[in-house]
């Protein structure tokens, strides 16, 4: 199976930054798009950003030029650096990898979600 592990979540005040990771384990054979989604209440999960194997990127409008994602393949890793946080970024994270297994089989994964809460 595959594990996708968040930390970083936590409580800032509006302005502030945080800074989330999240690392894949298990029978990985290589890892394509990582993002970062994130649900408020009420709400659907919605994509915040996403990094291809290759390196490129894409945001969701509410994070251009605040946000930053970062993906290392060799630890398996992905970050978002979050920085001018608004009240309105508050809700759970969650880490998403689209994973070939060992057996080749692609599926999509998340992560148990990380909450990230921001006051005014």
């Amino acid at each position: 199976q595959v594990q996708l592990v968040e930390s970083g979540g936590g409580l800032v005040q509006a302005g502030g930054s945080l800074r989330l990771s999240c690392a894949a384990s298990g029978i990985i054979f290589t890892i394509n798009n990582m993002g970062w989604y994130r649900q408020a209440p009420g709400k659907q999960r919605e994509l915040v950003a996403a990094v291809t194997k290759g390196g490129n990127t894409h945001y969701a409008d509410s994070a251009k030029g605040r946000f930053t994602i970062s993906r290392d393949n060799a630890k398996k890793t992905v970050s978002l650096q979050m920085n001018s946080l608004k009240p309105e970024d508050t809700a759970p994270y969650y880490c998403n990898a689209n994973v070939l297994t060992l057996s080749f089989v692609q599926s999509a994964y998340w992560g148990q979600g990380t909450q990230v809460t921001v006051s005014s």
